[in-house]
This record gives structure tokens, sequence and C-alpha cells, in this order.
């Protein structure tokens, strides 16, 4: 079926959704099963003993649950703070957090600490960004103090009072969770579930059709399409296939050229892979160190092949790090990990 589609359903009765764009998958989102810290949760937490030699603490966040903060220096054990979890955590490791949480909406990100009023730069018109400043100046005049705030891309255009209504929703929610004066460790705010991220996130541009109905992935073939997702093998433009293997320490990415025997058969296959890459990472919740063994290709286009692959993340909007070449001629990506991996959540046999 051709256009944008969300579908929204569950799976083993764990809320789920998929962005379908012209029958193909881009992006699926799973409640996970267990009740571990989730990805924008923000908790009370109480700090435990500092780390020697590492400059950062565990937390204890409530329930059993621990996080880890960086750069913790001057918080002594005991203390109390509010934390957001910041990323999806391995079996039996303590989840990121960070200090300064972002109250996040559809329309607009509210920033505790980080006072001033910001518009998108992709909204380049500029009688539409007066507009939208005018908008949230008026709206965030009763903000808590030091609150800013964040007018997101897909507001533009946007109807004024249904904008202000988004924006007073998380100035209030931000003022509330910020103002808590209870001890002890506590979750204050539930991480977003699957199809409220799904109405947050995947607004821009607006799907043509959201399929609110169980069985909707069923019937758009998302079981078939994860299917495809979680087999190693990755086809690639031209005949070129890679394999995307995880393992306990990294992602290993595998580029083969297939039965193309040119002498640009190797830079075709590793462009073709960095266009990819990201959807893959993305589908696949994989994150962490990744390490790519592309295809055999001249030094003097290794610049080419980083433009690309630099392209298409910033497209893709994922948090990375391009480490760079190895000695051996692999390229080092280095990517946060901000979800539970597709294969812990999707059913086998499904």
């Amino acid at each position: 079926m051709k256009g944008r589609i969300v579908l929204l359903d569950e799976v083993q009765g764990r809320k789920a959704a998929a962005l379908m764009v012209d029958g193909r998958l881009q992006d699926i989102l799973i409640d996970a099963e267990d009740g571990g810290p989730q990805p924008g949760a923000i908790h009370r937490a109480v700090a435990d003993r500092p780390m020697k030699g590492q400059g950062g603490l565990t937390l204890t966040l409530g329930d059993g649950a621990k996080g880890y903060l960086r750069q913790a220096r001057g918080i002594a054990p005991g203390a109390q703070l509010i934390v957001q979890v910041s990323g999806n955590a391995e079996p039996g490791k303590a989840a990121p957090v960070t200090p300064k949480p972002l109250f996040k909406s559809r329309y607009a990100i509210v920033t505790p600490g980080a006072p001033g009023l910001n518009i998108s730069r992709s909204i380049r018109d500029e009688a539409e960004r007066d507009r939208l400043l005018e908008i949230a100046h008026a709206t965030m005049e009763g903000a808590a103090e030091g609150h800013g705030l964040i007018v997101r891309s897909a507001a533009e255009d946007v109807d004024a009072e249904v904008l202000a209504d988004d924006i007073a929703a998380m100035r209030d929610l931000a003022a509330a969770v910020m103002s808590d004066t209870g001890s002890g460790a506590e979750c204050l705010l539930d991480a977003p579930d699957a199809h409220l991220l799904a109405w947050r996130d995947w607004s821009e541009p607006d799907p043509d059709q959201v399929i609110d109905a169980p069985g909707s992935f069923a019937d758009h073939g998302v079981p078939e399409a994860v299917d495809a997702v979680l087999a190693p093998r990755v086809d690639l433009a031209g005949g070129a296939s890679a394999f995307v293997e995880p393992t306990r320490a990294l992602v290993a990415v595998d580029v083969n050229t297939g039965a193309d025997m040119s002498l640009a058969a190797g830079l075709k296959a590793n462009l073709s892979l960095a266009r990819e890459l990201p959807r893959q990472l993305r589908l696949r919740g994989l994150g962490g160190q990744i390490v790519l063994d592309l295809a055999p290709m001249p030094k003097k286009e290794r610049r080419g092949f980083e433009t690309a692959l630099s392209r298409a993340f910033r497209q893709d909007g994922a948090e990375v790090v391009l480490a760079g070449w190895t000695p051996l001629g692999h390229f080092e990506i280095q990517k946060k990990r901000d979800r539970r991996p597709l294969a812990q959540l999707w059913p086998k046999g499904l």
C-alpha cells in the first residue's frame, strides 16, 4: 500500500506501533515485557557511593532498579535528585540517566534548567518562526523559573490553539514533576508507551493514515517484515549484500559485493550500505560499538563514504559518533542505545 501509514496494535498484550512507508517497514516500537527502567522515565533517585576512578555513581531508582550517572562529582551518598532514563540498559546493568530531564511532546520540548525560547532550525520561513515564537512566549509566561522551551519542526503551520495547548500541557507537567518534595527513590513519570511515541515522533510528515485496530500488523505484513529485519542478511542495491550480526561486545557488519566484479564494485556496495545502515540499526534496536568490515575500495574513496554515512545518520536523527578507520581498515561507529533490541521484544514464531 502506498503512502505513510502508522499501525497501532499489540504484541502478546504489549502495545506496539509500526511505521510503513510505501509498503516498507521504516520503524517499529514495542513495549518491553519487564518493568525495568525505560528511556524517558523520570525518577526521584537516591545517590549510592561513587565509583572510584570513573567519575560517576550508581543511583537507586526505586522498585529495585539502578541507574548510572556519569560525571557526578559533588553528589554525596544519600542525596536525592531528579533524573531521566536516557538510554536502554543491558540485562543486569544500571540504566544510564541524566540529571537534565526533558519533557517532550508532539510539538514542543520543555527544558528545565535551560531557559530561553527556541524554534527548530528546520523551520526556515521567517514569518512562521515569528508566529511560533509569539505563541511560545505567550504560553510560557506562566512557566516555572529556569524552564525553557524548544518548538519542534512538527509545529510548523499548526493551529495556534492546538500548539498553545500542547505547550501548556508540557509546561504544567514539567512544573509538577520538578517541584516534587517527596522522599526516597520513586518513579515520578512513566516512560511513554509505543502508541504515545508513535503519535509524538512520527508526526513529520503527517501520516496519510493511522490504523488503530487489533490485527493491523498482520493485515499489512508487519510480521513478515520483522522476520526479514531479524535475519542477518541485508540485500543492498546492485546485488551487493551485508550481514549485521550483534555480539555481546559489538555489532559486526560485513559488506560483500556479490557478483559485481567491476573496479567500482566495492565503493558502490559501501555507499549502498551507508544509505541503508541507519534504518537497519534503528529497526533492529542495535547500538553501542559498531564495526564495519567494508568491501575493498581505494583509500581515496574513504572521504566520500564517510560523507554519505554522516548524511544518512543525520537524516535519520540518530545519536552517533563516527570514530573513524582502524589500522586494519575497518570503520568504527558508536551509537546510543536508545531502545531495546527488537530480537528481545518480538516473540519467536509470531
